[in-house]
């Protein structure tokens, strides 16, 4: 099942994309979090603003998680997963404008599955982490490169307003360990991996995450980039396209 979020007629609302004609959207009364029930309402995916699948009170981002993406830049392969957070404040929805911070000389994309967190989750054991876990999306790690390397600062390098794109759907029926994942910039493609190399599978990230911090409904975890990231020019255009789930576009702006 894909979900959405979206504003229409002065109100924001969570729909699901039909799955025998994607262009169109029952509206849900209730939330996928809470529970729901579909509406007689249906509309026109053209006519509403797509918005951030959910709100977060934080990002958990995952580094250096694929082999080939360490390896691009010299790092060894890590033991355990490397952490970093993203602020509310980074979230972009589908088709906003990624800004690039005037302190910044390099700005990258990152192609990465997200997870999205279904309901609180503290402290749980890695088969136990599905029951956790709502569905999967699209999104961009968006990196200051050129700040990066300052005394290990990845959290600076990685926060900035506007620097987590994520959506624009959440699927709820997929197998997050297989799925192909592509990065478009202007059309040419820049990164093309698979989930099956990741380092760490996304049911050990939720529960090893929630043995250092408690996970809110809504929260997502970025679970890191395969090889091929590289800079983003004054109104790229940056697509992300994980398989079964959908694509997530933004256009860059200096």
């Amino acid at each position: 099942m894909k979900f959405l979020r979206y504003y229409y007629n002065n109100e924001i609302s969570y729909g699901i994309l039909k799955k025998d004609c994607e262009n169109k959207i029952t509206k849900i009364e209730g939330s996928p979090f809470i529970g729901f029930k579909e509406s007689s309402e249906e509309l026109d995916f053209k006519d509403v603003k797509v918005l951030t699948p959910c709100n977060f009170t934080k990002a958990v981002c995952v580094g250096l998680n694929y082999r080939d993406h360490a390896k691009e830049f010299n790092h060894p392969i890590p033991e355990s997963p490397v952490l970093f957070i993203k602020p509310a404040t980074t979230a972009l929805g589908m088709y906003e404008n990624i800004l690039k911070p005037q302190m910044c000389k390099r700005l990258d994309y990152e192609a990465e599955l997200a997870i999205v967190i279904k309901s609180k989750a503290h402290d749980i054991e890695e088969e136990d982490a599905h029951k956790y876990i709502l569905g999967y999306t699209c999104a961009n790690d968006v990196t200051a490169r050129d700040l990066q390397p300052q005394k290990g600062q990845w959290t600076l390098a990685k926060s900035f307003d506007t620097f987590c794109p994520f959506g624009p759907f959440i699927e709820t029926k997929i197998d997050p360990t297989n799925l192909k994942i592509t990065s478009i910039l202007n059309e040419k493609v820049m990164q093309e991996s698979n989930t099956s190399n990741l380092i760490f599978n996304p049911f050990y990230l939720v529960s090893y995450i929630s043995k250092v911090m408690t996970l809110n409904p809504g929260d997502i975890i970025l679970t890191g980039t395969p090889s091929g990231v590289s800079h983003m020019k004054d109104l790229s255009t940056i697509s992300i396209k994980i398989e079964g789930i959908g694509t997530l576009t933004n256009t860059v702006k200096y």
